[in-house]
């Protein structure tokens, strides 16, 4: 058994967290739900952590549940912030991402345009 919350372990026959008092599940039903970076996919990339942030509150709006990974490549020098941000979401959740995306981006455009 283990918390999902704080990820103590128990011996079976436990069903509550001594630490924190959450509930415990199966290490099998906790394993299934951990976060493995080949589930998910870069929908977007930009340099601007705003924007990138701007996005991620779009896409969780609508349950795509949204993480973001800032890249600085140290070993170049220069003045000013050059880091790489991207955008990514789950494989299974791409395809929407990438519509939400789009039609935030067309609609900047236009009213740009007006």
């Amino acid at each position: 058994m283990i918390c999902p919350n704080c990820e103590a372990e128990y011996v079976k026959g436990i069903t509550k967290c001594a630490d924190c008092g959450e509930t415990l599940i199966p290490r099998e039903e906790f394993e299934g739900h951990l976060l493995k970076p080949s589930d998910w996919i870069t929908v977007y990339t930009t340099g601007k952590i705003y924007e990138a942030e701007m996005l991620k509150s779009n896409l969780e709006g609508g349950g795509i549940e949204t993480l973001i990974v800032k890249q600085k490549d140290s070993s170049f020098p220069a003045v000013g912030d050059l880091a790489v941000v991207k955008v990514n979401v789950k494989k299974t959740d791409a395809e929407n991402a990438v519509t939400v995306i789009k039609d935030i981006l067309d609609s900047e455009e236009e009213s740009e345009e007006n």
